[in-house]
């Protein structure tokens, strides 16, 4: 039987896939720039740099294109309209004649005519009166206009002349309503392409064209810059989140590894207490059916404080075995005094005279948080290890105090000492309560908590356990 297809709806889709290959690029990415050194970081950056001028000047990377650019029209400059032409210039004077035509002279100051044509008609006069306003005809001649000047051969008849003159007149006419028509036409060609000029610049104002030549490489440095500096930031960001990482993960193991040795050392703890119990209690029953018989009111008192540190032990042995490892929650110093007294005066009806105790703790103290189990383990082991196997006894006392911010519980006995009953091989421990002791210190408050084993100046031995002064909540 073949397998069915996969539905649409469980495969992955493009956008999906793509967006994974890119996740997994950037983590590879990511990782080998923190990998790398700074040196190593800034060489290769200068190298990019370098390589993207170098191929901007390379084909394809060469080519250039041209681009237009749509500008508003207030960014266009206009060109001014060109001026039309200078009308011509206007005709002579009608007081001044328009031409002139004289007779060769013949050498006499009065030989000779001069005849002037002008808009009142055909004037003769003789050379000699003519001369007499030369000087002032001389005097104006500069601002006069041009005139025409016709020498004519001897022998040349008035009728000529004036024909002459009639055809010279008719061309000149001619001529200055031509050279008029023609200015007027210039003028208005002028005109008109002034107008179509301006309605241009108008029509590319509104347009708003550029043209520009672009390259194609021309922006290579920009993008490599942009690169380095995004290279940069992923580097040290990168790098500090793969130190957060390891710093959480590393804190999560040594959180694991602590948790199991914590349970490992309240196991052990709760291992030595299971082995105590037992040999105290039928010791105390054992103690108690003898007292029966020959004292009933002392076994009364000691079946009372039985049952007074069975009271106040049970909640102790559920407590440490409860979550999160045994002997994890907090206990006042008040509850443990709680097991420590009704011990103490079973001990003392067992031993009698050979046991004096005494306990100093204010009460302002009895809510301070303490380790479970741990002020039992050290009475314990000084009634065990030096005042039980010391013929005559001695006394234990317990004491509280706060010294320097921390909560100092003293357990002195003036018994056979530490040293001594292990020399003399009386009961001696082998320290694992001590050990079990001072492992729980380190877990639960590291340096700020110590164990100290010193030799009592009246003699025995003196044990002081140091904790955080803390007042526990509720208690």
């Amino acid at each position: 039987m073949t397998p069915s297809p996969a539905p649409e709806a469980l495969r992955p889709s493009r956008w999906q896939r793509t967006k994974t290959a890119g996740m997994t690029g950037f983590h590879a990415y990511a990782n080998w720039l923190v990998g790398i050194s700074w040196k190593r970081f800034f060489l290769l950056a200068l190298l990019l740099l370098v390589f993207a001028g170098v191929l901007k000047n390379l084909p394809p990377f060469s080519w250039s294109y041209t681009r237009t650019v749509h500008l508003p029209g207030d960014m266009v400059d206009l060109p001014a309209p060109p001026a039309p032409p200078a009308p011509p210039a206007p005709p002579a004077s009608p007081s001044r004649p328009a031409i002139r035509i004289d007779t060769p002279a013949s050498g006499a100051p009065h030989d000779g005519v001069e005849i002037v044509i002008d808009e009142r008609g055909v004037r003769i006069t003789p050379r000699a009166k003519a001369a007499a306003s030369a000087a002032s005809a001389a005097a104006s001649a500069a601002s006069a206009p041009p005139v025409v000047e016709i020498r004519l051969p001897p022998g040349v008849t008035a009728e000529a002349v004036r024909k002459a003159v009639d055809e010279a007149r008719q061309a000149i006419e001619q001529a200055v309503e031509d050279a008029r028509v023609e200015a007027e036409e210039a003028r208005e060609e002028a005109r008109q392409a002034g107008i179509d000029a301006a309605r241009e610049a108008r029509s590319a104002g509104r347009r708003g064209v550029e043209r520009l030549e672009v390259t194609v490489g021309e922006f290579l440095p920009s993008l490599a810059f942009l690169w380095i500096v995004a290279s940069l930031v992923i580097k040290i960001t990168y790098r500090k989140q793969i130190q957060a990482e390891a710093q959480a993960a590393q804190a999560v193991e040594t959180a694991g590894a602590e948790s199991l040795k914590r349970q490992v050392v309240e196991a052990r703890m709760a291992a030595m207490q299971a082995q105590v119990e037992p040999h105290f209690l039928f010791n105390t029953l054992a103690s108690i059916d003898h007292l029966i018989e020959v004292d009933p009111r002392r076994a009364s008192q000691m079946q009372k404080n039985l049952i007074a540190l069975l009271r106040a032990s049970m909640p102790t042995m559920r407590e440490t075995g409860g979550d999160g490892g045994p002997g994890s929650r907090a206990r006042d110093l008040g509850r443990e005094l709680a097991v420590i007294r009704p011990y103490l005066e079973i001990l003392q009806v067992r031993m009698e005279e050979r046991l004096a105790t005494e306990i100093d703790v204010p009460d302002g103290l009895l809510s301070a948080e303490f380790p479970a189990m741990m002020l039992q383990t050290l009475v314990e082991n000084a009634i065990k290890h030096g005042l039980e196997p010391k013929p005559e006894g001695g006394r234990l006392s317990v004491k509280a105090e706060v010294v320097h911010g921390k909560l100092s519980v003293t357990v002195a006995d003036t018994g056979l000492g530490f040293g001594r009953a292990a020399s003399s091989g009386k009961t001696a421990g082998t320290g694992v309560g001590l050990a079990n002791i001072r492992e729980r210190l380190q877990l639960l408050h590291g340096p700020k908590a110590s164990l100290t084993i010193t030799e009592n100046p009246g003699g025995g031995t003196r044990v002081t356990l140091a904790v955080p002064y803390k007042p526990l909540e509720g208690a």
